[in-house]
Order: structure tokens, then C-alpha cells, then sequence
């Protein structure tokens, strides 16, 4: 079992070793859920015993919660012993190497149990009463591409051959390769509950009710999710319509009730921004890392899971 000690663990000075953050994240849920979703992915080796896919996942879990490489991942777990003890691995224990570490994030990316993984520990969250349920505040963010831009000879709107899930898009006037991350998080708490990970062309409007719960008193969103069908559903779910309004071309100047009411709406729905902020200056997510879409979004689950797990544990430290 990826929680045993293994015998020379017995003899170690319980301080050796002792994080407090990881600590408080390992207490806050039960991971048994999770080893039943990861359990059937293996690592990929042959002629060893595959390690636990429970110690795997809490591995790939150190990897964004540090922002760390395979190769350095693989170091950490060799040098670290809180990291060791996080994952379960006894002292006596072998590691697995950035071999082992790549092809076991490939094998969840396809199995896509990293999406599942993060429904798991929301529904604890939730089952915890740290989910508010006061409104939902939808946003989208860029995320550069792994590979620099196709150059300009190859065309406009060109596909990258080593990066084909990477796609282009305009915003203010400036054109990004890339993906686009999509997020709807909880009002208060600030717990990211929905994610969809997509290439930059896909419009942020496109994918908004997967970012809803349905349980939402409120949504906040600003105005490219301005759809008069989407508030009709709202209003119908007896959900709160905090979305921004836009002007169109005929009525190319808001009135004044709309602009304030958009301002006002621009103060609630800022905090979401700072999910965006905290993913790339501190969890190194400015970048894809993968060179598909599969394997990014797996990573972005990921992130958003240990993000979810660490804003909470701050929240009630």
C-alpha cells in the first residue's frame, strides 16, 4: 500500500522530514477515492512491479504544486523525505524515474483520470461545506503554446506539426498560439469547481455552461458572455444573471443603468482573475508544457487540484 512504512521508517525521529503544507493537504481528504479512480493505470514497466498508481498520482500532485520537471520530480523524490512520505514511499523504497514519471502521466492523460480526479476532490470539498455556492464566476486565460508560433512563411492560422493541438486566436488586437484554459469558481471560498481545457480558437462564450454547477445562487461573467438565450436559461433556473452587458451595432452606447451595472459586475467578478495570476507566476502555467491537448489538459487538472487543495488548507490554517 503506497501508506505503509516500510521498516527502517520505524526508527525515524517523526520531525525528520515534516512539511506542514503537504501535511495539511494529505488530512484534507480521503484518498481512497482517488485510488479507486487512478487504480487501473500502470506505469509502463516491464520486468518490475509497477509502483502504486496512488503514490503516482500524489507525485505528479508535488510536480505542480513545486512546478517541477520530470527530471526534478525524479531528484526530489531521491533527496526529499517529505516528499517521500507524502507519496508513501518508505525510506528502504525505490522511486520512480522521469521515465516512469512521463509515461504514467500519459497513460492518466488518456485515460483522462487527472478530470476525474479533480471531480473527486471538489465533491469532498464540497461534502466538507468549503464550497459556498454564492455564484459562479466564469473566465478564460491563454496559455502559450509549448512550441513557439509556426513561422510566417507557413502561412496565416498554420498548425505547428509537433504541437497539432495548438491553435490561434486574436485578443486586443494581438494574435496568440496556444490553448485556452476556462474555469468557473466558486464565489467566497475561491475554489475552481468546473474546467474546460480547449486550442486558443475556441470562444470563451462556447464553452460556458460547462463551466456552471447548477446549484449557483449568482453567475458572474464579463461581457463576452453576454447571450440573451443564456440569460433566458438563468432566469428559468432561478439563478441570479450577473453577466456583463455589451454594446452591438444597434445600440452601439450602453446606457448608463447598463454601464454601471457592468462596473459593479467587474468588482465581483475580479477575484477569478486571480486564478490566472497564481497558475502561471506561481505554479509555472504561462506555458503548456506537453505537446498535445490531451496531455496539457491532464496537467491543468492537475494544477487545479493541488491549487483547490492549497487554497483551502490556507484558508483554514
Amino acid at each position: 500500500m503506497a501508506d505503509q512504512l516500510s521498516f527502517a521508517d520505524a526508527f525515524l525521529d517523526p520531525r525528520l522530514g515534516a512539511n506542514a503544507k503537504l501535511a495539511r493537504i494529505d488530512a484534507l481528504i480521503d484518498w481512497s477515492g482517488l485510488a479507486s479512480i487512478v487504480s487501473p493505470i500502470r506505469n509502463g514497466e516491464t520486468g518490475r512491479p509497477p509502483y502504486a498508481p496512488l503514490s503516482m498520482l500524489k507525485a505528479l500532485y508535488l510536480q505542480a504544486l513545486y512546478d517541477l520537471s520530470d527530471p526534478g520530480l525524479e531528484e526530489a523524490l531521491l533527496d526529499r523525505l517529505s516528499f517521500r512520505r507524502f507519496c508513501g514511499f518508505g525510506l528502504d523504497a525505490r522511486t520512480p524515474d522521469e521515465t516512469t514519471i512521463c509515461r504514467f502521466r500519459a497513460a492518466a492523460a488518456e485515460a483522462r483520470v487527472l478530470e476525474a480526479c479533480f471531480e473527486e476532490v471538489n465533491r469532498q470539498l464540497e461534502t466538507q461545506g468549503l464550497v459556498l455556492k454564492k455564484g459562479t464566476l466564469m473566465d478564460a486565460s491563454i496559455v502559450a503554446a509549448r512550441h513557439n508560433p509556426p513561422p510566417l512563411k507557413a502561412g496565416p492560422g498554420a498548425a505547428h506539426p509537433r504541437e497539432p493541438g495548438a491553435d490561434w486566436t486574436n485578443k486586443n488586437g494581438r494574435s496568440y498560439f496556444g490553448y485556452k484554459l476556462h474555469i468557473g469558481m466558486d464565489e467566497g471560498s475561491g475554489i475552481v469547481r468546473r474546467a474546460v481545457f480547449t486550442p486558443a480558437r475556441t470562444a470563451d462564450s462556447a464553452v460556458a455552461e460547462a463551466l456552471l454547477s447548477g446549484d449557483e445562487r449568482a453567475v458572474y461573467a464579463d461581457r463576452v458572455y453576454d447571450m440573451k438565450a443564456r440569460r433566458q436559461r438563468l432566469r428559468a433556473a432561478g439563478t441570479r444573471d450577473r453577466i456583463m452587458h455589451r454594446a452591438n451595432k444597434h445600440h452601439p452606447t450602453l446606457p448608463h443603468w447598463k454601464a454601471q451595472h457592468n462596473q459593479l459586475i467587474s468588482r465581483r467578478r475580479a477575484p477569478v482573475e486571480g486564478v490566472f495570476s497564481a497558475l502561471k507566476r506561481l505554479y509555472g502555467k504561462a506555458r503548456a508544457r506537453c505537446n498535445s491537448l490531451e496531455r496539457n489538459a491532464a496537467d491543468f487538472f492537475a494544477c487545479l487540484t493541488i491549487f483547490n487543495l492549497r487554497r483551502v488548507t490556507l484558508k483554514t490554517a
